[in-house]
């Protein structure tokens, strides 16, 4: 039986159950603009902004404990591969 750890909130991005955080960080953008469209309908339809909140935060939980991943870089003691390409010199196409 392998020993894996208990799934843990993402404590890195310090806001009410990190939706937006982590939903930036799985598809790559600024989390920010997710918290502004989320911020923007709440004026009018705050419970369906809630409840699609709400909806988001069971998901991004599910994921989570189904699909564990591993911190990368520094947080797991692997160092970055850093390649050094040789220099070469281009004639300028004039």
């Amino acid at each position: 039986m392998t020993d894996l750890p208990a799934a843990q909130p993402d404590t890195e991005w310090k806001n009410l159950f990190g939706v937006c955080g982590c939903i930036a960080e799985d598809f790559g953008f600024d989390p920010l603009w997710l918290r502004l469209a989320f911020a923007a309908p709440l004026i009018w339809a705050p419970v369906a902004v809630l409840s699609t909140y709400a909806a988001l935060g069971v998901i991004v939980l599910a994921s989570r404990l189904i699909f564990p991943t591993r911190k990368r870089g520094k947080a797991a003691g692997v160092a970055p591969v850093i390649v050094e390409q040789p220099e070469q010199e281009f004639r300028l196409a004039a």
